[in-house]
């Protein structure tokens, strides 16, 4: 089979033209803005520009400040997850050069993030990453972050249409737009053509559905609903809709969501609290109705006549069949065994809408990924997608085009890099941010009970079909990156307090849903759980729910009936706190830890 190479040119915004529309390259790389960086770096570095507003100026570049000293986090905005084999060999080439824990995090909003890279050198990372067409530009900062999709989006079966288009113009239309540089907080949007909502609609502050409407006069035209005022964190909200139907290919949508920042971006009193500055607190005070109205209004101004809305010059147009891969001349079996392979085909393998094509989910465990499965990941790419894969919002990565020949051989290649487990949005694939790893607001260390939480899974040997449903998601603290409201079971860091020592601990949520339709909130019970002792509370739940549950009842039916009391009552043992005592000491200390645990929260930049 003949390896697959996706061609790229850079662009820039005074010759968008010669943007190719390939995966990575939607965002325009503009080369003084790296020079921007390195002089407003070194100016600050050398006491010349005042720390505050640095951050923000750094921040729009994507470069976060992590609760460890004069290190930095570099988020990489991928649109929809799209990705070429060319810049995953990127990612590997900057990992090993400049990222002390040889690695990169693909985050739950379709990012690629590195940590602990010193302040200059963030300047040359960016930079490089740049000449593969890669932007980290607005994935910080009160901006429009990466626009997220399904990552089945043009090849699934059950899709009205296609997004991605309409996705990449969005995009191309809002970054470095002079209304979105300064809100009073981010705004995050996903795009989903799917009944099944893989991007999860109701949490974004803007999300848009697949629609079509009949026009007399035109026929079936294509559009959008839109949801505004959807999040997580501390005041979860599903995003109540805006307007059932906009027009997509005369840019109404790009339109009225500019009419919808420009209200958002005059309410100085969302600035007074940047921690509750989104948009959802403002349809929480005025309604979606008052919301709707004042957009009415403002689709009067002057401003609209100074615009251009059309998207025929955005639209990331790619028809990704032209590169998929010929039927192969041979391709591998499996001899003995079957039942690993088959175990992988059932869970990480879709049929695609297009006949002999299917798309193979690779489960990336916790987000991470070395230098050698970037490049081991692109070598697949080429040889079995037509190089073309996408990162998802449950850490994972999809290689889209793969011949159904072949996906025996794609299992043995991933297999090779430590990548070919079964279970991808399963149970064993558990979700959770970077936690006190890296970020300043973290409470506990979600990577480390991540660990321990999957390492318990693995050692059940879940076979149970309806067990292996659940999904388990974690957040080291409130904010929620890790999606823990819309977890099977759901986690979010906290701590307990002893006399003058603290337990990390997590408070457990459950019934959340976030695939399948309607978003729902999981419940929060009414305890917290020392952090060693959850792995214990899991068991039990899942134990109980095996020897409890109807015929076919699944667990968010099952939580539903038997109440959040009996599930409480089965590891209220569990939350019961120790003295603090050697024999006891490991209560005090959390994953991945080996010092007394403390809640050390800095001031976060997501508000800044």
């Amino acid at each position: 089979m003949e390896p697959v190479s996706i061609p790229a040119q850079r662009g820039t915004l005074e010759d968008p033209e010669v943007l190719q529309n390939v995966p990575g390259h939607v965002i325009p790389i503009l080369r003084r803005e790296y020079d921007d960086f390195k002089t407003e770096s070194t100016k600050f570095l050398q006491g010349d520009m005042p720390e505050d507003e640095f951050i923000k100026f750094r921040l729009k570049q994507g470069v976060y400040g992590q609760r460890q000293p004069d290190v930095q986090m570099i988020r990489v905005k991928l649109p929809f997850g799209g990705i070429t084999p060319e810049q995953m060999e990127a990612f590997a080439d900057v990992v090993e050069k400049y990222v002390p824990l040889n690695k990169g995090h693909i985050t739950t909003r379709q990012n690629i993030q590195m940590h602990h890279v010193p302040l200059l050198e963030a300047e040359v990372l960016i930079r490089e990453l740049g000449e593969s067409g890669l932007s980290s530009r607005e994935g910080c900062g009160n901006t429009v972050r990466n626009v997220t999709g399904d990552p089945w989006a043009g090849v699934a079966k059950d899709e009205l249409f296609d997004l991605t288009p309409y996705a990449g113009a969005y995009v191309r239309y809002f970054v470095r737009h002079p209304t979105t540089q300064a809100m009073p907080r981010k705004i995050k949007t996903s795009f989903d053509g799917s009944p099944r909502d893989r991007a999860i609609s109701g949490i974004h502050d803007i999300a848009f559905r697949a629609r079509v409407k009949e026009i007399e006069g035109r026929g079936e035209v294509r559009g959008v609903q839109m949801l505004v005022g959807g999040g997580t964190s501390i005041m979860p909200r599903v995003a109540p809709v805006l307007y059932d139907f906009l027009e997509l290919d005369n840019g109404e949508y790009l339109k009225v969501t500019e009419a919808v920042f420009r209200i958002f971006d005059r309410q100085e009193w969302l600035r007074v609290n940047r921690a509750r500055a989104r948009i959802k607190v403002f349809v929480d005070k005025y309604g979606i109705e008052e919301l709707r109205r004042q957009t009415e209004e403002e689709l009067t101004g002057d401003w609209v006549t100074e615009r251009d809305f059309s998207v025929e010059h955005r639209l990331f147009g790619d028809d990704e069949r032209e590169s998929a891969p010929s039927p192969p001349e041979s391709c591998g079996s499996p001899n003995g065994d079957l039942s690993e392979f088959e175990r992988f085909r059932q869970a990480n393998v879709c049929e695609q809408k297009q006949d002999g094509f299917v798309t193979v989910e690779a489960k990336i465990t916790r987000g991470d990924l070395t230098p050698e499965q970037f490049r081991g990941l692109a070598r697949i790419m080429r040889a079995y997608a037509g190089g073309y894969a996408r990162t998802t919002v449950q850490q994972n990565f999809v290689l889209r085009w793969v011949r159904e020949e072949s996906v025996y051989d794609v299992w043995r290649a991933l297999s090779e890099l430590g990548l070919g487990d079964a279970g991808s949005r399963e149970i064993n694939d558990v979700v959770s941010c970077p936690g006190t790893d890296s970020c300043k607001l973290g409470i506990t260390s979600s990577m480390g009970l991540n660990q321990a939480v999957q390492e318990r899974i693995e050692a059940l040997n879940v076979t149970d079909e309806l067990t292996r449903k659940l999904n388990i998601k974690i957040s080291g603290c409130p904010n929620g990156c890790g999606q823990h409201h819309v977890g099977s079971i759901g986690f979010t860091g906290a701590s307990i307090k002893v006399g003058e020592h603290t337990i990390p601990a997590y408070i457990p949520h459950v019934g959340g849903v976030f695939e399948g339709g309607e978003v729902k909130f999981g419940t929060r019970l009414k305890l917290r759980l020392p952090s060693k002792r959850v792995p214990d509370a899991i068991e039990r739940w899942i134990g109980h729910y095996e020897a409890n549950r109807e015929e076919g009842e699944e667990w968010n039916d099952f939580v539903e009936r038997v109440g959040t009391g009996e599930l409480e009552g089965l590891v209220k043992d569990l939350s019961m706190p120790v003295d603090f005592e050697l024999e006891t000491m490991n209560q005090f200390i959390d994953w991945n830890r080996n010092v007394p645990f403390e809640v050390i929260r800095g001031e976060g930049e997501c508000a800044v």
